[in-house]
């Protein structure tokens, strides 16, 4: 299941986790919806190698995303104790994420 990010998360849960992996969305983007079931399915069967977010770049993490530069939603990044290890930007098939999972984690 995918928690809820909030900027402060960052310092307190990011940074000290091994790998981490942040869905950045917005309500009115329609690839994120369809990708937020995937992102939940993959939480699941990724529970035992990284810790899985959600956020709203215009809401609860909108200084987050400011500061990953995040351009276009939804963007996934994996972290390894708060340093960017990777990122996939836009809507992709589950077989597409999953791969890149598999590649970053």
């Amino acid at each position: 299941m995918l928690k809820d990010f909030k900027d402060e998360d960052f310092e307190s849960k990011i940074k000290q986790e091994d790998v981490s992996v942040i869905q950045f969305s917005a309500t009115w983007c329609g690839p994120c919806k369809a990708l937020k079931p995937v992102m939940d399915k993959l939480s699941e069967e990724y529970k035992d190698k990284a810790s899985f977010w959600i956020t709203d770049i215009e809401d609860s993490g909108i200084n987050t995303g400011s500061s990953a530069g995040i351009r276009g939603v939804p963007t996934v990044i994996v972290y390894k104790k708060g340093v960017e290890v990777s990122r996939k930007v836009g809507g992709v098939p589950e077989s597409h994420m999953k791969q890149f999972l598999d590649e970053n984690i």
